[in-house]
C-alpha cells in the first residue's frame, strides 16, 4: 500500500515496483486529492484494488478521471474496473487497515506512509495494530506521536525507516549488538547556508534558503534544512526509533550527503552506510526489508578520487538541533510542540513576515511558554498541542506585524 502516492516519495516507490514486477505489487494507492488525475493513472496502472483520498469532495472528480483515463487508454466499457474508492479525511487512516488488501493482513502487507504532516500519525496507528510492517516517510509520526506509535505496535521490527539517515543507521546497526552501541551519528547537509556564521544570516530570502545544494525536496524540508529544523526532527525520530538516548545521538555536517549516517561502537569502531543521495535506495530497501533490491540506484564511483569533509554543527548560528534535544528529552508533547510551532514560522518566513533568523527564535519561545502538558494518550491529545502551539507560534509573529 502507497499511501501519498502522488508525492515525491510514492512516485519513486512506484517507480521501484515499476522496475521489479515480479518482487512488488500495490494493492492500494492514496493521497490527499490534489490531483485525481495522477492518482487515476497510478491506480489503473498498477491495477490496484483500493484508492483513497484524503478531500471528501474530490471523490466525485476521481470517478471521473479514472474514466478519462481509461479512455485515454483506449479501453472500453467493461474493459476495466473502478477500484474500491475510499473518501475522506478517515480515508488514510481506512486504507492502512484495509482487510480487502489482496486477502491478506500482517506482516505479507507492506504500508509505505509517505503522508505529509501529523495527518500521517493516525493511519501509521492504524497499520501497526492491523499488525502490517510500516515503511514510514512520515516523520511526523515518530515526532510528534512517539509514545502512541510504541504502543500501537504488535512486535518487534515492524516499522522501517525510509529517511535516508535512519535508512543508514538501521544498516550500520546490523553491525553489532543494542549493547554494543556507543552512539549514532546522523549526517547532515548543512543546507544552502552552510558554514555562514549567525551575523551572516539575518537578511536571508526565502529564494536563498529554498535553493538546497544537493536534495530536491518540497519547501516545507528544504527551509527546515536551511534552518536545521529538519536535523532536529530527526534526531528525535533516530531517539523514538532505535531506543538510544539524546545525549548519544551526535550530529554532524557532511556537504556531499554521500554519508548518510554512521553508529559508533564501544570499541571505538564506528560503521558508515555511503551511496550518492538517491531516495530510491533507502525507499526500495524499506519495502523489501531485510532484503536488498539490486540496482535499486547508483552506487559510488570507486574508478575516480573522492574527498568527503565533515565538520561539527555551529550551536551558535543553527540552534535547531539543541532545541529539538531538549524537547525530545522533555518529551510531554514537547515534540509536538516543536513541529507544529515550527510549520507556521516557516509559513510566515515564506510570506515574509517572518526573518530567517526569527523562525527557531519563534520556536524556542513557543517551546519555552508551552504548559505542562501530560504524555499524550490519544491522537486528539497530540492534535490538542499542535493547535495550541500552532495559536501561539502566530500570536508571537504577529507581535512583529
Amino acid at each position: 500500500m502507497l499511501l501519498g502516492s502522488t508525492g515525491s516519495i510514492g512516485t519513486q516507490a512506484i517507480d521501484i515496483v515499476r522496475r521489479n514486477p515480479e518482487r512488488f505489487r500495490v494493492v492500494a494507492v492514496g493521497a490527499g486529492g490534489g490531483n485525481v488525475e495522477q492518482l487515476a493513472t497510478q491506480a489503473l496502472e498498477l491495477g490496484v484494488e483500493a484508492v483513497g483520498v484524503a478531500k471528501a469532495s474530490a471523490a466525485q472528480d476521481l470517478q471521473l478521471a479514472f474514466y478519462a483515463e481509461a479512455s485515454r487508454r483506449g479501453y472500453a466499457t467493461g474493459d476495466f474496473r473502478i477500484p474500491k474508492i475510499l473518501a475522506g479525511p478517515d480515508a488514510m487512516t481506512e486504507l492502512a487497515e484495509w482487510p480487502g488488501a489482496g486477502g491478506r493482513d500482517g506482516a505479507d502487507v507492506t504500508v509505505l506512509n509517505g503522508v505529509v504532516g501529523s495527518l500521517g500519525l493516525a493511519p501509521t496507528l492504524a497499520a501497526l495494530r492491523a499488525g502490517r510492517t510500516l515503511a514510514l516517510a512520515n516523520k511526523e509520526s515518530l515526532v510528534a506521536g512517539g509514545p502512541l506509535v510504541k504502543a500501537a505496535m504488535t512486535r518487534p521490527g515492524q516499522i522501517v525507516p525510509v529517511d535516508s539517515e535512519h535508512s543508514a543507521l538501521a544498516q550500520c546497526l546490523r553491525g553489532g549488538s543494542a549493547g554494543e552501541v556507543r552512539r549514532l551519528v546522523l549526517t547532515a547537509s548543512g543546507g544552502a547556508f552552510r558554514g555562514r556564521r549567525r551575523e551572516e544570516l539575518t537578511d536571508v530570502t526565502p529564494e536563498q534558503a529554498l535553493a538546497h545544494p544537493t536534495w530536491n525536496m518540497g519547501p516545507v524540508v528544504t527551509i527546515n534544512t536551511a534552518t536545521l529544523v529538519n536535523k532536529g526532527l530527526e534526531v528525535i525520530e533516530a531517539h523514538e526509533l532505535f531506543g538510544i538516548g539524546y545525549e548519544s545521538i551526535e550530529v554532524m555536517v557532511h556537504p556531499q550527503s554521500v554519508i548518510h549516517s554512521m553508529v559508533e561502537f564501544v570499541d571505538g569502531s564506528t560503521i558508515a552506510q555511503a551511496s550518492p543521495p538517491d531516495m530510491r535506495l533507502p525507499i526500495a530497501l524499506a519495502l523489501g526489508w531485510p532484503d536488498r533490491v539490486a540496482d535499486a540506484a547508483p552506487a559510488v564511483d570507486w574508478t575516480r578520487a573522492h574527498t568527503w569533509e565533515f565538520a561539527p554543527l555551529d550551536d551558535a548560528a543553527f540552534p535547531a538541533v539543541r532545541l529539538a534535544k531538549e524537547a525530545g528529552a522533555a518529551g510531554r508533547c514537547r515534540p509536538a510542540v516543536y513541529n507544529a510551532a515550527n510549520e507556521e514560522c516557516v509559513a510566515a518566513f515564506v510570506a515574509g513576515r517572518l526573518p530567517f533568523l526569527g523562525m527557531v527564535e519563534t520556536l524556542e519561545r513557543v517551546l519555552d511558554e508551552a504548559p505542562d502538558f501530560a504524555e499524550p494518550g490519544t491522537v486528539e491529545d497530540v492534535l490538542a498541542a499542535e493547535a495550541w502551539a500552532r495559536s501561539h507560534a502566530q500570536r508571537i509573529i504577529g507581535e512583529g506585524d
